[in-house]
C-alpha cells in the first residue's frame, strides 16, 4: 500500500520526477503527460459521479467507481515502463479490462434509440458531465499514442530504462470514451432524450 506522510518533497523543483521504476525522467516526458492527463481525467469522472448519485442506478454508479479505480491501476501501468525482469510483477491493464467495457457500451447503447444526428454535449448537468470526462478521455488516449511513438511498445532489457508503453492501455482508454458517450446519451434518457447538431441552426443565411 502506499503511504503518503509528507505532501511535498521539493523533489521535482528542478522539472524533474520519478517513475515507478525509481528511475528519472523530465516533466514533460510523453510519458507523464500522459499520465497526468489519464488523472485529469479520472477527476472529471469524479464530478460526474457526483453528479450521478440521485440519476444513476447502483449498477451504474458501481461501474464508473470502478472505471475511477482502474484507472489508477492505468496510470500505474504508464508510469512503470516495460521491462524483460521485475522483482515485483506491476499493475498491467490487459485484454480482459477492454472486453468488459465492450461489454458495458453494447448494454447500455442497446437501451437507446439510433443515432441520426451529431450530438451537441449537454442536457442534464450529469450528461454534460460525462461528456467532459469524455473528451479528457481522448486527450489522454492521445497522450498516451504520444508516448507510444516516443517509446515504442517493447520491454527494456536487463538494468536498462526507458522501457516501452503497454498498448492496452491505449486502447482501454479508447473504449472508455466511447462507454462514456454512450452512458453520456443513456443519461439523457429519461430527461428529453439527445441534442443533437443542427448545422446553421442559429444564422439566418
Amino acid at each position: 500500500m502506499v503511504k503518503l506522510t509528507k505532501i511535498y518533497t521539493r523533489t521535482g523543483d528542478e522539472g524533474m520526477t520519478g517513475l515507478s521504476d525509481f528511475s528519472r525522467t523530465r516533466k514533460t516526458d510523453p510519458r507523464i503527460e500522459a499520465y497526468a492527463d489519464v488523472d485529469e481525467a479520472n477527476s472529471a469522472i469524479g464530478v460526474a459521479v457526483a453528479l450521478a448519485k440521485n440519476e444513476f442506478d447502483t449498477e451504474t454508479l458501481a461501474l464508473l467507481s470502478q472505471i475511477q479505480n482502474e484507472l489508477f491501476d492505468l496510470g500505474a501501468d504508464l508510469s512503470n515502463p516495460l521491462n524483460e525482469h521485475y522483482e515485483y510483477e506491476p499493475l498491467r491493464v490487459n485484454n480482459l479490462w477492454i472486453d468488459a467495457l465492450e461489454a458495458a457500451i453494447d448494454k447500455y447503447n442497446g437501451q437507446l434509440t439510433k443515432l441520426d444526428s451529431f450530438i451537441i454535449p449537454g442536457g442534464t448537468g450529469l450528461s454534460a458531465g460525462l461528456h467532459l470526462a469524455r473528451t479528457v478521455v481522448r486527450r489522454a488516449e492521445r497522450a498516451t499514442w504520444h508516448a507510444i511513438e516516443a517509446y515504442g511498445t517493447e520491454p527494456a532489457k536487463r538494468g536498462q530504462h526507458n522501457g516501452g508503453i503497454n498498448v492496452a492501455a491505449a486502447k482501454y482508454l479508447n473504449r472508455l470514451s466511447d462507454l462514456l458517450f454512450v452512458l453520456a446519451r443513456y443519461a439523457n434518457l429519461n430527461h428529453g432524450g439527445d441534442v443533437k447538431w443542427v448545422p446553421a441552426a442559429n444564422r439566418e443565411n
